[in-house]
């Protein structure tokens, strides 16, 4: 798979909760990491924006040497967001390591890349007419699918990111409660869905988040449905 900056495993607790926030906001945005290697998350309003390594561009990028002073453009045209590098650059852009030629339509988890710096196209369910497909996951190809009670927990334990950016995932016992099941059932649910989704040997404290994140980075769950 495309190394992606939407790649859970990678991310802090509280980035995972930034994203999720920008998820609920509902616009498309931006993901990738700045020169400390942190989070920045760029939401796209208006109709264009530029990416490149001078300060006047909308996502400056001066770290990575790789990238020219006006490397690419974005532009919305009737809804849908596409990326240019009309000879722009001299290094070229890269779509899910893709060079690209003039104009192309970005995609839902597709991963731009301009000199070093990948940075991942997110639009949120239900935002514009298109329906959105993510970059392939060949990790999650190979994962058996998930149950219906299993999708019935990953919801409720999210439900709490529906009206709160700063939430937390919901206790066992809230998901009990909600889905009329025992505490050792849903246990058992969230032990296999952390094996499914390969964190099981994550900390305890970090699991369900990850578990959230993962889950709706993957189009398991919606933000639509908490």
């Amino acid at each position: 798979m495309t190394d992606s900056p939407l790649q859970p495993h990678t991310a802090t607790p509280a980035e995972l909760r930034e994203r999720i926030a920008a998820e609920r906001r509902g616009e498309p945005f931006l993901v990738y990491r700045d020169e400390r290697t942190a989070q920045a998350i760029v939401t796209l309003t208006g109709d264009q924006l530029s990416i490149g390594r001078g300060s006047g561009n909308d996502v400056p990028l001066p770290w990575d040497d790789e990238v020219s002073r006006l490397h690419a453009e974005l532009e919305r045209i009737a809804g849908e967001w596409t990326v240019t590098d009309d000879g722009l650059s001299r290094n070229g852009t890269y779509v899910n390591e893709l060079r690209i030629a003039g104009r192309h339509r970005l995609r839902d988890g597709d991963v731009l890349r301009v000199g070093r710096t990948r940075l991942a196209f997110r639009r949120p369910a239900g935002e514009g007419s298109a329906t959105p497909t993510r970059a392939p996951d060949t990790d999650a190809a190979a994962r058996p699918p998930v149950t219906p009670a299993q999708r019935a927990v990953l919801v409720a334990l999210a439900r709490p990111y529906r009206d709160d950016d700063f939430a937390t995932p919901a206790t066992n016992q809230a998901i009990a409660d909600e889905l009329h099941l025992s505490l050792d059932a849903v246990k058992s649910h969230l032990r296999t869905l952390f094996r499914r989704f390969g964190i099981e040997d994550l900390p305890q404290n970090q699991k369900r988040a990850r578990l959230v994140a993962d889950a709706l980075q993957s189009g398991e769950v919606s933000i639509r449905e908490l």
